[in-house]
């Protein structure tokens, strides 16, 4: 699945992650707060001075209201133009935001005068409109500053709360894009474990089928209908997380037919009676890998029979299989090879520490005893959800 196309990764966005919604909404619902709370101010200061002075030092209600509509467009643009200078470099970006900040705040005493005049009230700033042409006038900038003082912080606050949203949108978006690149990693690191049959394995059922066409040409027919269908299953479960143990036993006796006709003289196979066995659902093409460590191992270092013993226990919700195979006597066991990782780090990643392989060896046998949980019903195949996700939603429907 292309990342670009996943349901859950969300756009670049509006301003700083944030969508073109979410910005309108945060910031106009911040202006309504800075609103009520000058105009409850404004008409608290009114009303108390009205007790001692008939003096109008407080523009009317429906003024700072119309101010602070008036102010809105450019806190829109502040906003917006600082969310997309962002932060850094500091040296460079505080300057811009400085100058952002000051604009705004310096526009709140003007957007007063004109919403103050047009709605008739313009005694109140008429010395104001008289010397607004000139700079050092006192009581023009005592009252600018006034005004310039109080819209700053505001200002200020306001745009630490869309910044720290969009800092958390960006955080949500990025943790977001990660669990889908996880998702997507582990369906891929799955599928691969699951395709792992060794080449070279392979290549030499290909040689024995080879040397059959000589002097046995309907064997040879019947190995090569035997490792197509073989081939055939390998891609099929290479499409499904889960698979019926059924078909996993059917899918390893596959393997075992081959390899018996390569070793006939040698190689001999036990197998669970069809039924002894649950019914089940295991991670697809975990037996194999058991299994074909079981001939490999079994067959090394001694030229005797080997006997190959696939068992199958289900107890308390844990299904135990155990895959068994003679070896040379006295034979000291090496590391664990590629298909023992497989297996371990593929319950790892379906499981979640829910499941475990044991190995054990004597001095003629050895042993690995995988343990699963016992899944009763039919995992979702969708690749959405991470494989211990569907585990767990398999056992949280079975309780």
């Amino acid at each position: 699945m292309d990342l670009k196309d996943a349901p859950l990764l969300p756009s670049r966005g509006f301003a700083g992650g944030l969508t073109r919604r979410q910005f309108l909404l945060i910031t106009c619902l911040f202006w309504v707060y800075v609103t009520v709370s000058n105009l409850l101010y404004g008409y608290s200061m009114r009303a108390g001075i009205a007790h001692v002075s008939t003096v109008t030092l407080f523009a009317a209600w429906d003024a700072r209201l119309l101010q602070h509509l008036f102010l809105l467009p450019m806190l829109l643009v502040s906003f917006w133009a600082s969310l997309k200078v962002q932060w850094s470099p500091l040296l460079v970006t505080l300057p811009l935001q400085l100058i952002l900040g000051v604009a705004f705040a310096a526009m709140a005493y003007p957007a007063l005068i004109l919403a103050n005049t047009m709605l008739g009230g313009g005694e109140l700033h008429e010395p104001v409109l008289r010397h607004i042409y000139t700079l050092g006038d006192v009581f023009f900038l005592s009252l600018w500053l006034a005004s310039f003082v109080n819209f700053t912080p505001a200002y200020g606050f306001g745009l630490a709360l869309i910044t720290g949203l969009a800092l958390y949108t960006r955080f949500r978006n990025s943790e977001l894009r990660l669990a889908a690149l996880e998702r997507e990693w582990s369906a891929a690191r799955l599928a691969a474990l699951r395709m792992q049959l060794s080449p070279h394995t392979l290549f030499n059922l290909l040689h024995t089928i080879r040397g059959y066409i000589e002097w046995d040409p309907k064997g040879a027919q019947a190995m090569v209908v035997q490792l197509a269908d073989l081939l055939r299953r390998l891609l099929n479960a290479g499409e499904r997380d889960f698979a019926r143990l059924t078909d996993e036993l059917h899918f390893a006796s596959l393997y075992l037919e081959l390899q018996q006709r390569r070793f006939a003289d040698r190689l001999s196979v036990v197998l669970p009676s069809p039924a002894d066995i649950p019914a089940v659902w295991v991670p697809s093409l975990i037996l194999q890998p058991l299994v074909e460590n079981a001939v490999v191992h079994g067959m090394a270092g001694h030229q005797e029979p080997v006997v190959v013993t696939i068992a199958v226990i289900l107890s308390d919700d844990v299904l135990s299989v155990h895959v068994r195979n003679t070896i040379a006597p006295n034979r000291i066991p090496g590391a664990a090879g590629i298909g023992l990782r497989n297996v371990r780090e593929r319950i790892a990643v379906q499981f979640e520490g829910g499941a475990s392989l044991i190995t054990t060896t004597d001095d003629s046998q050895w042993c690995s005893e995988l343990n699963l949980p016992a899944i009763h019903e039919s995992p979702s195949t969708s690749r959405e959800p991470a494989s211990g996700e569907k585990y767990r939603a398999a056992k949280l429907a079975r309780i």
